[in-house]
């Protein structure tokens, strides 16, 4: 598909005031982990100021903000791979969230999924990951709906499972209208409620999560479990559950594990 022509100008129009929830998911390790390289709290605080040394500088409207919230927009490091509104290479930082934790769920279980897809001799885990969601709230005066009209003329481009060439040919003209935010369509969450992508750090209304959730994900033969612990709620994505993205085409189901 052909990325439409918008102009800085007309997307600058189209610029609308946005408040909601935003949620991420992270795995629940992301502390934890360095407390078994040392014997005390003293010593992994000083571990993790080491590795915060060496990571990619942050702009300074994300410095005062949860590492949580400012890791996305760290500067400096290539970007490994493109996303949805983030090409490759040494771009600016993206916070992908969304408005439902449950819709946060679901896009990491088609991510876990797709790790084994590129892994296909990996086995199954054992047990069921665990993961933190947290909550972010946003506010913002500069924010462009792609779930709303004129943008949705284009929704097949916006929702593409995966050619991202328009989406990000679109942050990049959004971020010279001004934009703070990009509210779109996921693709993942079974009732296509939204995500929320933020080209700029500003658009946080809090410096910490105003919330947190446990939640555990499973992978196995059968598909993805998704479970939070409180408020309780489940959901299985099956084998069928992705399959509108060719790069799970040919997964391989039955392996150890």
């Amino acid at each position: 598909m052909s990325s439409p022509i918008w102009t800085p100008a007309a997307l600058s129009s189209e610029l609308r005031a946005h408040k909601s929830d935003c949620w991420r998911l992270v795995e629940a390790q992301h502390r934890v982990s360095t407390l078994k390289l040392t014997d005390s709290l003293a010593e992994q605080a000083v571990l993790e100021e080491l590795l915060e040394a060496t990571k990619p500088t942050l702009p300074v409207e994300a410095r005062r903000l949860h590492y949580l919230m400012a890791a996305p927009f760290r500067y400096g490091a290539v970007y490994p791979k493109g996303s949805r509104f983030r090409r490759a290479g040494r771009t600016l930082g993206v916070f992908y969230g969304a408005e439902h934790p449950e819709t946060a769920a679901a896009e990491m279980a088609f991510y876990r999924l797709l790790f084994y897809v590129e892994s296909p001799g990996t086995p199954w885990p054992a047990n069921a990951g665990e993961y933190s969601a947290f909550n972010a709230p946003l506010r913002s005066d500069a924010a462009l709906d792609l779930t709303l009209p004129p943008l949705d003329v284009d929704h097949l481009l916006w929702t593409d499972v995966q050619d991202y060439e328009p989406c990000q040919a679109l942050a990049g003209t959004a971020r010279e209208a001004g934009a703070a935010i990009i509210r779109y369509e996921s693709v993942r969450d079974p009732w296509r409620r939204a995500n929320l992508a933020l080209l700029t750090p500003t658009a946080f209304t809090r410096r910490e999560p105003a919330r947190f959730e446990s939640w555990h994900i499973r992978l196995g033969p059968a598909g993805v479990q998704v479970i939070r612990e409180f408020p309780l709620w489940s959901h299985e994505f099956g084998r069928d559950a992705f399959t509108a993205d060719p790069r799970l085409t040919g997964i391989v189901w039955e392996r150890p594990g």
